[in-house]
């Protein structure tokens, strides 16, 4: 009997089309999601059969709790190398082989910019308007060149954000706790002096930080009160980074002109949720790394991790 192996959340319905699977059609047999399978007692029940699963991003959590409901459960496959909704100590005590892919990280730095520029031309009401025979020209958008740019997180992407600030002629400043003015200077940016004095002097805030215990929240309420009432927010990273309730304050109140959003505490966002009433919110269902070139490394890379482990020879297994 082959193995049976589980692709979760494909949905667009690309999994099988972005790699080829041929090389497993022998052994393995493959069954995908296209939908959210539920609660965790819905996806176990779903899933208790399986020997292989395949996870997109952190889409669907694997705590212990949902391993040990998971017997069969041999080797389990994330895109990229870190997903912090998976207990790889739970998984590596139980017998199971967890591995990764790579990921690009240009994807995610262009849909910052596509939310950036979306919200400082008012993009969205505009083409609605257009499109509802409304006013002609109802906003006033503003330039980027000579706006300050503050980037909370210098990493991969956050200095590509950066340099692509640059090119509008936007002043750069950056802050996260470990930054040096060394690495500051290597990016071409000016370290901000703190995190009050970046989010009162920029136009434009943009987080780029991994999520932990002491990055969340790293923007509170009484952050919003240092930031300008003309300051847009962008937030591509993860949504604890953000109080979602100061947040959804802040854009009530008028603190701040706007928002920018991709990602979400609970994901696919309620259909009851505030965050889809806010007129100044830009937001966007976790598109950052959803594209064609992305998928094609994750799901080709996944091909290659299960043929690996068949070999008894696992690749890109995290820990």
């Amino acid at each position: 009997m082959p193995l049976r192996c589980a692709i979760l959340d494909d949905y667009q319905h690309v999994a099988l089309s972005q790699a080829d699977w041929t090389p497993l059609a022998t052994q393995i047999d493959i069954t995908t999601f296209s939908r959210p399978l539920g609660d965790e007692q819905a996806v176990a029940d779903s899933l208790k059969d399986f020997d292989i699963i395949v996870i997109m991003r952190e889409r669907t959590p694997f705590p212990a709790s949902l391993l040990a409901q998971l017997p069969k459960l041999k080797l389990l496959i994330t895109s990229g190398m870190r997903n912090a909704s998976i207990d790889i100590k739970a998984a590596q005590a139980q017998g199971i082989v967890v591995c990764g892919t790579a990921s690009g990280s240009s994807a995610p730095v262009e849909l910052t910019w596509a939310l950036i520029l979306g919200l400082a031309r008012h993009l969205v009401p505009e083409n609605a308007a257009l499109r509802q025979n409304g006013p002609w020209q109802s906003t006033l958008g503003f330039e980027l060149q000579g706006k300050q740019l503050g980037v909370i997180g210098l990493g991969k992407t956050g200095e590509k954000v950066a340099k692509i600030a640059q090119a509008f002629g936007m002043k750069v400043v950056a802050w996260s706790q470990n930054l040096t003015a060394q690495r500051a200077a290597d990016v071409g940016v000016t370290l901000a002096e703190s995190k009050e004095s970046l989010l009162a002097s920029s136009d434009i805030v943009s987080l780029h930080l991994v999520l932990s215990d002491r990055s969340r929240n790293t923007i509170t309420a009484d952050d919003f009160t240092h930031m300008k009432s003309t300051a847009l927010l962008i937030n591509t990273s993860r949504a604890g980074l953000v109080d979602q309730a100061a947040m959804i304050n802040a854009l009530q109140q008028q603190q701040i002109a706007g928002a920018g959003v991709d990602v979400f505490d609970i994901e696919p966002l309620p259909a009851d949720s505030l965050l889809r009433t806010l007129p100044t919110l830009l937001a966007t269902p976790h598109l950052g790394y959803v594209t064609d070139g992305n998928y094609q490394v994750y799901f080709t890379e996944a091909v290659e991790d299960i043929l690996a482990w068949l070999a008894g020879k696992p690749v890109r297994q995290l820990s």
